[in-house]
């Protein structure tokens, strides 16, 4: 989730150095939102302090570099602004692993494919292939509750299967509206609908399953549709 969506962005864009100065910056700056999560779930330990002060400072270092080589990437920090404000807020109720702070997540994480389009605004197949990210992670997250922290509740299935038939159907549409090549829109519409059939059988079927088995298949389901994005 963290990779992907930088990763695919900077495919399409045309990758340069930049890129790399972009992802330190992302991955460091994650750092620091975690330790800034763990020392607000805590009440403010001490013990976090170190952790949060170091990676903060080296997150601003290497952002900081990232803005000023390209400004124009400013023009997402009011939406990155109000989205960690949220996360860190449900971190301080000690809500981080609700729905709400996983999609926030989500919608963070694949903005990044957007971003890594500077300066150049991003295309219709940029939206597009952030659409298809968010809406993966997005499933994912439904997902992945239906078999671990929400196992056995009907609404939440429920909602994790109608999630993962929309998609399907809005991602081929919106492949098929930005015209990307049919091999693309019919590869992408594949991932999906197994995806799809991933939702609605597995917690059915294998309700028990580990989280290391769980985990082991995002890994596949991430790897498989990057590769589809990577194509187009």
């Amino acid at each position: 989730m963290l990779a992907l969506p930088l990763l695919v962005g900077a495919a399409h864009a045309g990758p340069r150095w930049w890129h790399l100065l972009l992802g330190a910056a992302w991955v460091v700056g994650y750092l620091a939102f975690h330790a800034a999560g763990l020392w607000l779930r805590s009440r403010r330990k001490p013990r976090y302090v170190a952790p949060l002060r170091a990676y903060g400072l080296l997150a601003v270092a290497l952002g900081g570099s990232a803005i000023l080589l390209e400004p124009t990437v400013l023009v997402w920090a009011p939406l990155y602004a109000v989205l960690l404000t949220v996360s860190l807020v449900l971190s301080w109720h000690r809500a981080d692993r609700s729905l709400t702070n996983g999609l926030v997540t989500v919608l963070a994480t694949s903005v990044m494919t957007l971003v890594a389009q500077a300066p150049a605004s991003p295309d219709m197949v940029a939206w597009w292939l952030a659409g298809t990210l968010a809406a993966y992670f997005a499933g994912s997250v439904l997902y992945v509750k239906t078999m671990i922290r929400e196992r056995g509740n009907r609404a939440v299935y429920a909602a994790s299967v109608a999630f993962h038939l929309t998609a399907l159907v809005a991602v081929v549409a919106g492949a098929s509206a930005v015209g990307e090549p049919t091999a693309i829109t019919g590869l992408s519409a594949v991932v999906l609908a197994l995806l799809a059939a991933r939702a609605v059988v597995v917690p059915r079927r294998w309700p028990g399953a580990r989280p290391l088995a769980v985990g082991l298949g995002e890994l596949v389901a991430s790897l498989a549709l990057g590769a589809v994005l990577l194509a187009a």
